[in-house]
């Protein structure tokens, strides 16, 4: 079996785009799950350009049970945040650029999901938004 999760897209921009992720687990957890993946994200309605990579804006979220990293994709994925388990909060990066993309060689721009001390039962839920950037 396999932890029950969803992705919703609210909203994929020119600039802005804003996810709502959920996980029910089983146990089972998940590790290093690509929750956005920037070539399927719209592009520039200008030049024509793919996204590249995502800026963290902000991150609402709730966990019972189960803490959550939030990776930067790369050749070795990079820690963008972790959010404590049993815990419920907004972070807000928008006083300055957000959390940019520093993953080094392999840069994939994606954003990835690993969840910590997961158990059966345990609950996630995470609504971010993020700006984007085209290559």
């Amino acid at each position: 079996m396999a932890d029950a999760v969803a992705t919703q897209t609210i909203q994929d921009g020119a600039k802005t785009a804003i996810f709502r992720f959920t996980n029910v687990s089983d146990g089972s957890g998940e590790s290093a799950v690509t929750k956005i993946d920037v070539s399927g994200l719209s592009r520039d309605p200008m030049t024509g350009r793919a996204c590249s990579s995502v800026t963290i804006r902000q991150i609402y979220y709730s966990t019972i049970g189960m803490g959550v990293k939030i990776l930067f994709g790369a050749t070795t994925d990079v820690l963008a945040w972790q959010l404590n388990a049993d815990w419920a909060d907004t972070l807000d990066f928008t006083d300055f650029t957000g959390i940019p993309n520093n993953s080094g060689g392999g840069k994939t721009g994606d954003i990835k999901f690993t969840t910590v001390a997961h158990t059966s039962g345990d609950v996630y839920n995470i609504v971010m938004q993020v700006s984007k950037s085209y290559g």
